[in-house]
């Protein structure tokens, strides 16, 4: 492959909704561009982006996957990601080192929810963007439609830059409004397609459509703003130049039409992306921080500045090894040579750089300011890490990950697999930022949490393939926790007499609530040394060894209570420490039981970005889940609802969210605080803890 300078490199992410044919058309850039010497086909799973075996199994892309074009004297960095919500994760790493996205729209269904998804993620990192109608070969396949749907929907100020000659299965060239030429495609292979005069039905629109980008042209010049007013026309260079320069600032968003499975309309969408989009030369420098201070500096995509690399990718293989992607901002980032990782303080070995075209590795010697690159075998390094030159390091800024929405406990399928599992899970979520697992203290059960079912499906599938552990995704147990509400005095008195040396441990302790968060507290009130002082501390330890199971209720742990011992008595020979433990904790069986004791559970703090349109849908199906609706707040065409939730009700809400709003709402969810149940709703669950522990025993 050539080498490239950096204003002649473009990097551009490919999002839409699933299905709208994304890796199809990546495809079809490849096969068109002479990338690959066959036009693979995701449905034969023979698609150069979807190698992974899940992919060509499910037929859809879970991975972002990159892939170099070379076209007309520049090099255009593709970044395929998926479509499926379940992914998003990916998306966000690939906008996050991309200059410029490209957003496709079917041409039969307008814009759609994952569209809708990806645009808000376009709008986070302000990248300049274009709109592309696929599939126009498709039955009722409809453009203008389509282009009514971005105005309206995604509320974009789009400027039609082609119109298609014919549609549906007519659907055989665009007129170019940029360049004012009509082209037309030949045969089955793409590769031959000429110019025509635009046709005499298309002339009137095609005019109008023009005038349109001759505006948005002029509007970010001075000097052609004032041209255009005066009623003078602008050369094609100016227009070019304008356009480009409203591309880059976001003043207006093109919209280009392509079939990518009769590869019509791909050369001179090609041509459209050299044009228009930023090189990483015309970017801003890229900012970051001094580790350990908040020094800001900046590296300039030139290779004389210091190196400055992003990972935004990881490839966990257990035969391969791991394989890490990164995007390089500055300097050069060199073969065989050692390379500092600031996020971590150390440094790393770098062996071969490559470049990746799907699953193909292209070695090169060195990877320069704007190239998305690769090398495997890094040690410590993992995504969002960056990596520079020691002497003079920087921290980027990271990548922020959506958080996990499903959690599932985690059960082995196979007895003894339970630490296989556990190192599996760690290496995926090295590959994966959108997974969390954590061992719950209280319930003793592996929660794995995901963007979704299907995440989740494809994580348990991972873990068998690659690390040969089998795992069973089950609801988790609610970790439940006990308290008192009323105060008590009561008599512990452990009295043991056998052959030799008897055990006597005696005490009185008052147990009284403290409030919500209050844990646990000891108090010594023993006056006269009822109890003598070497084993107060026994008492206590006795207590605490005795909470995590000392409900009297459904045993779970005991929070919020308060033991002050009294009094109690001793015997001079048969008292020891192990009697006055077992003294306190039958105290506390006793005690706990009599206090009006009660069922506490954890409440979740819950914010849900829904479209208007849902709100009373949303805000009905909270209240069913007993969910306290706090507020509302506005954010562009959404509003955010704010409400607290019991955490045994939001385990599949990610599932029940997307029922709702056919997957256009999105919710995040952090613990907040424990709260009585309601006295109908514990009883069925003292009830089923009861039969479980009856079966454990």
């Amino acid at each position: 492959m050539n080498k490239y300078k950096v204003d002649q490199l473009r990097n551009i992410a490919i999002a839409s909704h699933g299905g709208v044919g994304k890796t199809t058309l990546t495809e079809a850039l490849l096969y068109l561009t002479g990338g690959v010497d066959r036009f693979g086909r995701v449905d034969d799973g023979t698609a150069t982006m979807d190698f992974d075996p899940d992919e060509v199994k499910r037929k859809i892309s879970i991975n972002a996957a990159v892939a170099p074009v070379e076209w007309n004297g520049s090099k255009i960095n593709v970044i395929d990601t998926p479509g499926y919500s379940d992914f998003v994760g990916e998306v966000v790493g690939a906008m996050r080192v991309s200059d410029s996205a490209m957003v496709l729209v079917d041409a039969r269904s307008g814009v759609e929810v994952g569209t809708e998804l990806v645009w808000k993620i376009v709008d986070e990192y302000k990248l300049p963007r274009m709109l592309v109608v696929s599939r126009m070969d498709r039955e009722n396949a409809n453009f203008e439609k389509a282009v009514e749907s971005m105005a309206n929907v995604l509320q974009a100020k789009v400027a039609v830059a082609q119109l298609p000659i014919g549609e549906g299965e007519a659907f055989r060239g665009v007129v170019d409004l940029i360049k004012m030429k009509a082209y037309v495609w030949e045969g089955n292979t793409g590769k031959k397609y000429s110019e025509v005069p635009i046709p005499d039905e298309l002339a009137g629109k095609a005019e109008e459509y023009r005038e349109k980008l001759v505006e948005y042209a002029a509007e970010n010049d001075e000097e052609l703003i004032n041209k255009y007013l005066e009623g003078e026309p602008l050369t094609q260079e100016e227009l070019e130049t304008g356009l480009a320069v409203g591309f880059a600032s976001g003043s207006f968003v093109p919209v280009f039409c392509v079939s990518a499975t009769h590869l019509t309309g791909i050369q001179t969408l090609l041509d459209a992306i050299v044009a228009l989009c930023p090189s990483p030369a015309s970017m801003v420098a890229a900012k970051g921080t001094v580790p350990g201070s908040e020094e800001v500096v900046e590296r300039k995509p030139e290779e004389g500045e210091p190196a400055a690399a992003l990972v935004f990718k990881t490839i966990a293989d257990p035969f391969v090894g791991k394989i890490t992607m990164f995007r390089v901002y500055s300097g050069v980032v060199r073969s065989d040579s050692q390379i500092y990782n600031a996020t971590k303080g150390k440094m790393e070995r770098l062996g071969q750089v490559f470049l990746l075209k799907g699953k193909q590795q292209i070695p090169v010697t060195e990877a320069g300011p704007g190239e998305l690159a690769a090398v495997a075998k890094l040690a410590e390094t993992t995504t969002g890490d960056t990596l520079c030159d020691r002497d003079k390091p920087v921290l980027l800024p990271k990548i922020d990950f959506p958080k996990p929405v499903l959690s599932m406990a985690a059960k082995p399928k196979a007895k003894g697999d339970e630490d296989k599992i556990g190192q599996g899970l760690a290496r995926l979520l090295e590959e994966d930022p959108t997974l969390s697992f954590t061992k719950d203290a209280e319930t003793g059960e592996l929660v794995v949490a995901g963007m979704g079912e299907v995440h989740l499906e494809i994580v348990a599938d991972r873990l068998k393939r690659k690390f040969g552990a089998e795992m069973t995704l089950d609801t988790p147990r609610v970790p439940y926790r006990e308290t008192i509400r009323g105060t008590v005095k009561v008599e512990g008195k452990h009295k043991k007499q056998t052959g030799g040396r008897g055990q006597y441990g005696h005490v009185w302790i008052e147990f009284s609530p403290l409030p919500t968060g209050g844990g646990f507290e000891f108090a010594d009130n023993v006056f006269g040394g009822a109890v003598p002082r070497n084993f107060i501390p026994a008492v206590e330890k006795g207590l605490r060894e005795a909470l995590p199971e000392a409900g009297p209720l459904a045993g779970f742990p005991l929070v919020d209570i308060k033991a002050s011992l009294y009094d109690g008595s001793s015997h001079p020979v048969d008292s020891s420490e192990m009697a006055f433990k077992i003294a306190a904790q039958l105290a506390l069986k006793k005690g706990a039981l009599e206090a009006n004791p009660v069922l506490l559970e954890p409440i979740m703090k819950v914010e849900v970005t829904v479209p208007e349109e849902y709100m009373g849908d949303v805000m009905g199906d909270l209240n069913k889940k007993r969910g306290r609706i706090l507020g509302m707040e506005p954010s562009g065409r959404y509003q955010i609802v704010k409400a607290q939730v019991p955490m045994a009700e939001m385990f599949k809400y990610s599932i029940d969210l997307r029922a709702i709003t056919g997957g256009r709402a999105t919710f995040t969810t952090e613990f907040s605080h424990y709260e009585e149940v309601p006295a109908n709703v514990a009883a069925g669950i003292i009830e089923q803890a009861k039969k479980e522990r009856e079966k454990e025993s």
